[in-house]
């Protein structure tokens, strides 16, 4: 197995990069059965979504090309726009530059794209993002005409989800129990270095990744320190919320405007009804008559 280590490692990147881990992973995911002897290459690429903070693996599997995103904070609606750039820069490693001048079709590993959410924002167990939601114009004859569509599958694996996926990948199912037992320890009000070392103990005395934990705790310590910072997260949701609120806050101001300009209009009609009733009265008809003619004029 070839390993790109140019990019920069996570937890999640440095556990699954483990050809039998990564395997075990993803039949459980595809709920395949690719055996030991498949053939894995990882080919992830340098900075290319998250711009110095790369929690991603990019790998070939047979004739399938994988891009794996283990993710933290709050998911992003744009996850197709980047795997749309990303899948053509890694296409562009992958194939010969004169292959795709030839007449003959150029075969290319399907790809697939799934990212693995592990963020404390609540979000469900599993969701498609597809790029067609962000086209300013979606025509109903975009198969005639020509299209381009980009799906990605998005898995909540924290601990208490997708119970069934955690039972069929054991390695998945002990790093989310670790993940959860480092916020547990925040939540108790410890420093981030001393919720992670704390993490590790636990996790060792109770055979949670015990091996790795074990062999990588100096590495799993710095790599945390910088990536796995809560405070940066919920300083994001902070500005979220108050832009929600902005626009929330703004609707609600459009609709009182509107139900104003409403009021306003019922008052001068009714206004205008009033001025054309006296109008009609003191042209000398008597209000039998005037009362007649406006029921005609409604019917």
């Amino acid at each position: 197995m070839n390993i790109n280590r140019n990019h920069k490692d996570s937890v999640f990147t440095l556990l699954f990069s483990e050809p039998s881990r990564l395997l075990e992973l993803y039949n459980a995911l595809a709920d395949s059965d690719y055996g030991p002897d498949s053939k894995i290459e990882i080919n992830t690429l340098e900075n290319a979504l998250f711009h110095g903070s790369i929690n991603d693996i990019s790998f070939l599997l047979n004739d399938k090309l994988i891009i794996l995103i283990e993710h933290q904070s709050t998911v992003s609606e744009n996850f197709p726009l980047r795997f749309l750039l990303y899948i053509a820069r890694v296409l562009e490693k992958i194939i010969d530059d004169k292959a795709i001048y030839r007449h003959k079709l150029v075969k290319i590993p399907t790809p697939e794209f799934i990212v693995l959410y592990n963020g404390v924002e609540r979000y469900p167990e599993e969701k498609i993002l597809k790029l067609s939601d962000a086209f300013i114009e979606n025509p109903d004859y975009a198969e005639k005409f020509g299209s381009v569509e980009l799906t990605v599958r998005v898995v909540n694996i924290n601990y208490g989800y997708n119970a069934e996926l955690l039972r069929k990948c054991e390695t998945l199912k002990e790093y989310a129990v670790f993940v959860a037992q480092v916020r547990e320890n925040q939540r108790k009000d410890m420093e981030l270095t001393e919720a992670i070392t704390e993490a590790i103990k636990y996790c060792k005395e109770h055979r949670v990744l015990q091996p790795f934990l074990t062999q990588h705790s100096s590495e799993v310590i710095n790599m945390l320190t910088t990536e796995f910072d809560i405070n940066i997260a919920r300083e994001v949701w902070r500005e979220e919320a108050y832009e929600e609120g902005r626009e929330e806050g703004r609707e609600e101001g459009r609709e009182e405007g509107r139900e104003e300009g409403r009021e306003e209009g019922r008052e001068e009609g009714r206004e205008n009804e009033r001025i054309r009733f006296l109008a009609l009265l003191k042209s000398g008809l008597t209000l039998d008559e005037i009362a007649d003619m406006l029921s005609k004029e409604f019917d």
